[in-house]
């Protein structure tokens, strides 16, 4: 193999100094243009190829985005990253992509493992069982920009993306009742979850509003794990009042729901009507069709990257911002509508 022409060999060729070999492929103002092109002429003659890895590491910079999700086989999430990725390579910035498995623990190893990478920033969605943020301090400190996303944090400086998660809950629960539902069930994630907490006050907020009792009979929390499902069945065969509507915080669980409960003589949607939350491509597989709150992942990964990146290249100052929320909707299909059948 032939040797790798670096800028000391550049110099030595056309006997200049390697700092004005340097200045000159970085376009330097210093530089006079006739310098310039004799180097840039040589460089390509001879195949020189910039170390990016080095250039970066004098700028202090890696042009990597470091991203911390939940789980990577989640459709939701694989629609986010996506998202990010489009933009962050239109531009020149590589991803690195972690999956916490629901694990504080693991989310804290991710996160300091990204930080001895050299992020220039990082993307979280935050595992279920984490509440101490102390672990993204290290990036606070020096001032190396965080941006939470659909599972989110309130810390200071550090903006967050997602939807209007109690006003989501709200239209699924309403749209239930409007179907005639009088006793309903919501199934929710963990309510230490800021995203399932909201879920839940909008739920809440449209069975008070239909003068509805709201009791600790209408919340079951679950993992959202379908391994865990007959706990969902049990609760409402033995509800001692018909539950007549499900809305559950999660599509794949909500499918999971209308399959078990069909096997055990629940017709869905005569005797329980069910409403997900996601619009996942399982929503228009399972028999019948799921209504569900659409919830814009590739959007969202689109705007994560958009402003993180703007913020990197000093266009906006991501300090300054809170909260964005993006636009969901209701979609209604079979589960709930008698008008399918």
């Amino acid at each position: 193999m032939s040797k790798k022409i670096t800028i000391y060999d550049l110099a030595k060729m056309l006997s200049v100094s390697p700092a004005t070999v340097s200045r000159s492929l970085n376009n330097h103002h210093s530089i006079s243009d006739n310098t310039k092109k004799r180097v840039i002429a040589k460089a390509n003659e001879v195949g020189y190829r910039t170390n990016k890895f080095a250039a970066n590491l004098s700028k202090q910079k890696s042009n990597t985005i470091g991203v911390i999700v939940p789980k990577l086989n989640s459709y939701f999430m694989s629609t986010v990253l996506a998202g990010i990725e489009q933009v962050a390579n239109e531009v020149g910035y590589n991803l690195i992509i972690s999956q916490s498995l629901e694990s504080e623990e693991k989310e804290k190893i991710n996160a300091k493992t990204l930080l001895e990478s050299g992020v220039d920033a990082l993307l979280i969605s935050l595992a279920n069982d984490s509440k101490d943020p102390q672990h993204f301090e290290s990036y606070t400190n020096r001032k190396i920009p965080l941006l939470f996303f659909d599972r989110v944090i309130d810390l200071p400086n550090c903006p967050t993306i997602l939807i209007d998660n109690q006003a989501a809950g709200y239209e699924a629960t309403e749209h239930l009742i409007r179907q005639g539902c009088t006793n309903l069930l919501h199934i929710s994630g963990n309510l230490n979850r800021t995203l399932y907490a909201n879920r839940y006050k909008g739920f809440k907020q449209a069975l008070l509003e239909n003068q509805l009792k709201v009791t600790e009979a209408n919340i079951l929390e679950t993992d959202l794990d379908p391994k865990n499902i007959q706990v969902v069945v049990d609760t409402i065969k033995n509800s001692p009042k018909k539950i007549d509507g499900l809305f559950v915080a999660s599509d794949n669980f909500a499918a999971n729901c209308i399959k078990e409960l069909k096997k055990v003589g629940y017709r869905i949607p005569e005797d329980i009507k069910v409403v997900g939350f996601n619009n996942d491509p399982v929503s228009e597989i399972i028999s019948p069709n799921l209504s569900t709150i659409e919830y814009p992942g590739y959007k969202m990964g689109v705007l994560a990257g958009e402003s993180i990146i703007a913020h990197l290249n000093g266009s906006i100052n991501l300090q300054s911002t809170n909260t964005i929320l993006l636009r969901h909707h209701l979609i209604i299909r079979e589960s709930t509508s008698n008008q399918f059948n």
